[in-house]
């Protein structure tokens, strides 16, 4: 007898383990295949862990496997991946589990696509002599001739074909059958050179350290300024990797930066090159999914969840801009993509490279002396662009001067006067704002009311496209009202800049200038960054205006201006990373400007030019700004000398949360009296979130800040129980460290 250890695919405390099952002797089955179960009244999905020849159970309890879903769904190593996520991010198994395969394999949600192909099965000659007097039937023989075809293509090219196949078929002159149709993702890498470039003498001794490190394992922080051809150095140690039979996943932060990654490793790697991320189809996913578990793509570029691609022989793994905060998902499991990375490299002992520009604070203290081997990253640095050219020239603007001399405009005169001269001599600008929109909010210039959402403690932004108030966190829209609903004053106003805004002033001031628009409104459809993007590579828009999503990692060489169209915003948000955002955000954006051979200049305006964060990111200084930094987080006690934890509860109940999160304030200090865990501690208390309402649902939480050094992980694990065990009318959410403290 063999028995399975199953997890079915059930996400609640009381079925968080393992149940065993029989394995039918006509049934071959292995941990990793997904299987159907009987479980209580109804059957399962599940998925096998482990085996065994022994039992201690009641062997007449012990129900048989129904049947087996798939083989070999989740690889063994990705088994134990997903149990170290289970006690890491205190997370269900199942959770972790989910997430080694496409969502869509679940439930049969997708399948194979099957493809009808004709072939000839007669000689030639037999075959036309046989339809001499059918001419649609000698035509669907001369197409077969010189090969199998997809009956789509005979009907394609011949009106009325389908018959003509049929009788065909009939006669026993050709063969129909079904074939696997892998469904595959756009990819454009028109443009894009299919040779490795000779590399700088830095490039290759940043490629040869990490290419020794194959054969003992290593980890890697590769900070290179904007231009310094870290993408080229991914390629070489890819091509290492690749020699030796093993595979590598490359990670970006964004949707918005894979088009072109993937153009790039497209072109130099072909049909090795496999992509995974959320905005394809699920055939697409599923299909890509398909290639890289059967080898047949050995090198994965994707976002976040490509870090579980089931990629044997696992050789590297690269995380690009690995500052963002898009690694971290935020959703359960809270799972961070780079500690998952290196967990995974660890396992294999293979190399792991993070790559910024502007690596985070986290990050590059790991390179500081004194670190503890296991948690140490070697430095390599690459100081200069690949090129040879100059970083861009950057200014700072002061905009209070600005208004002093009359210009109530959101540009300034010297970032007009860049632009007049890019467009003169047929040059692209970039102008990034990190606030899409028309206007931050609508306010009644006579009572100062700010139009709010009912569902949301939050100001609508004004939204020219459709005239009407958006809420960008629930989504409702609703008109701009006549007059005041507090005063019936008429005197309505909209005040601040978005995206949006932006655009409508280019178009005043340059309204024979293509410009597009990049953020989470123009980009919904499928391939809609993709788009926007190649219509600027190909220089049909002139001037790009965007968000985030456009200030790293494109490459674009006749662009040379870039406009920081208001710094003030990542600056002055409630968070302790404010400062580290702004200055990675504009060193980001800074380098898209001349990256070929005409000088970029680069514009940032602000009411608040003395700021270090703009004064480091103007010299494009990291490591004043990162000492500077780091002494700030020591003095104010935040991560990463601390780790910082929240609960948050919500509730449709305006009382509900409230009321929970004092209970549970009072439950989390008996906990840590108990196991005398108060010196981990530094300070907790039960508050509003700060965003009181979201969704209409109103939100409190209980915030607690711990010494990095001290019992994190068991806090932590007590935190976790409390919001599985949940309470009655509310949801409660644990967040470590989160990327956002609203």
């Amino acid at each position: 007898m063999r028995y399975a250890e199953v997890i079915v695919d059930l996400t609640a405390g009381d079925v968080n383990r393992t149940y065993t099952y029989l394995a039918p002797e006509n049934l071959c089955v292995s941990p990793g295949d997904m299987v159907v179960v009987p479980f209580g009244k109804r059957t399962m999905e599940g998925f096998v862990v482990s085996m065994k020849d022994e039992t201690e159970l009641d062997e007449s309890k012990i129900k048989p496997i129904a049947r087996k879903r798939m083989a070999g769904v989740i690889m063994p190593e990705l088994i134990d991946l997903a149990m170290w996520m289970k006690n890491k991010y205190n997370c269900y198994l199942a959770d972790s589990l989910r997430l080694m395969i496409p969502s869509e394999l679940r439930g049969e949600r997708v399948r194979e696509k099957e493809l009808r192909v004709a072939r000839l099965i007669a000689s030639a000659e037999d075959a036309l002599k046989a339809a001499a007097k059918a001419p649609k039937q000698r035509r669907v023989i001369e197409l077969l001739t010189d090969g199998a075809k997809p009956v789509k293509y005979l009907s394609e090219m011949i009106p009325g074909a389908n018959a003509a196949v049929k009788a065909l078929s009939d006669k026993g002159i050709i063969d129909i059958s079904s074939e696997r149709e892998m469904r595959k993702p756009h990819i454009d890498d028109n443009g894009r050179s299919h040779e490795d470039p000779v590399l700088t003498v830095s490039q290759q001794a940043a490629a040869d350290e990490m290419i020794d490190a194959l054969d003992t394992g290593g980890r890697f922080l590769l900070h290179g300024v904007t231009g310094s051809g870290k993408t080229e150095v991914y390629i070489k140690l890819i091509r290492e990797v690749l020699k030796r039979g093993q595979g590598a996943i490359v990670l970006v932060p964004e949707i918005a930066l894979t088009p072109q990654m993937v153009g790039w490793f497209h072109a130099r790697f072909g049909k090795s090159a496999a992509v995974i991320h959320s905005r394809l189809s699920a055939g697409e996913r599923f299909d890509e999914w398909e290639r890289i578990r059967s080898g047949d793509a050995r090198v994965v570029i994707g976002a976040r969840s490509a870090v579980f691609s089931p990629v044997e022989n696992l050789g590297a793994i690269i995380i690009d801009e690995e500052h963002e905060g898009a690694y971290l998902s935020e959703k359960r499991p809270r799972y961070d993509a780079r500690e998952v990375a290196w967990r995974r490299m660890n396992d294999r002992k293979g190399v792991l490279v993070l790559g910024s520009a502007t690596p985070s604070i986290q990050s590059y203290m790991r390179v500081m002396p004194g670190v503890r081997s296991e948690n140490k990253l070697a430095l390599i640095e690459l100081t200069q662009r690949a090129n040879g050219k100059a970083l861009p020239e950057a200014e700072i603007v002061d905009m209070r001067r600005e208004l002093e001399m009359g210009n109530r405009g959101i540009f300034s005169g010297k970032l007009i006067q860049y632009l007049k001269d890019a467009i003169k001599q047929n040059q692209q600008a970039i102008l990034f704002i990190n606030r899409r929109g028309h206007s931050t909010f609508v306010s009644c210039r006579a009572c100062g009311h700010v139009e709010k959402c009912d569902a949301c403690d939050v100001a609508l932004t004004y939204h020219q496209s459709d005239q009407r108030m958006h809420c960008h966190y629930c989504g409702k829209n609703v008109p701009v009202p006549a007059k005041c609903p507090e005063c019936t004053s008429k005197f309505i106003k909209y005040f601040g800049a978005g995206t949006q805004r932006v655009e409508e002033e280019v178009k005043t001031l340059f309204p024979s200038v293509p410009v597009s628009r990049m953020d989470v409104d123009t980009t919904q459809g499928k391939d809609g960054h993709a788009k926007i993007l190649e219509a600027f590579r190909k220089g049909e828009t002139k001037i790009l205006i965007g968000t985030q999503m456009i200030a790293k990692g494109l490459d674009f060489p006749n662009v040379t201006v870039v406009g920081v169209v208001a710094a003030d915003t990542t600056l002055n948000l409630p968070d302790y990373r404010s400062a580290e955002r702004t200055f990675q955000l504009i060193t980001q954006v800074a380098g898209r400007a001349g990256r070929a051979q005409t000088p970029g200049r680069v514009v940032i305006q602000t009411y608040t030019p003395e700021n270090y964060a703009l004064k480091c990111a103007v010299k494009q200084d990291y490591r004043s700004f990162y000492h500077l930094e780091a002494m700030y987080r020591k003095h104010a006690l935040y991560p990463p000398y601390t780790v910082i934890s929240r609960l948050v509860i919500s509730s449709k109940d305006e009382n509900k949360p409230g009321e929970t999160a004092v209970e549970i304030e009072k439950r989390i200090l008996k906990a840590l009296n108990e196991e005398k865990l108060t010196e981990s501690v530094l300070f907790m208390k039960s508050a509003e979130a700060p965003i009181k309402k979201i969704r209409g649902e109103t939100r409190w939480q209980v915030y607690v800040k711990m010494y990095a050094r001290g019992e994190v992980g068991r806090v932590n694990e007590i935190m976790e129980t409390i919001a599985q065990e949940g309470a009655q009318g509310v949801r409660i959410e644990l967040e470590v460290n989160p990327q956002s403290m609203i």
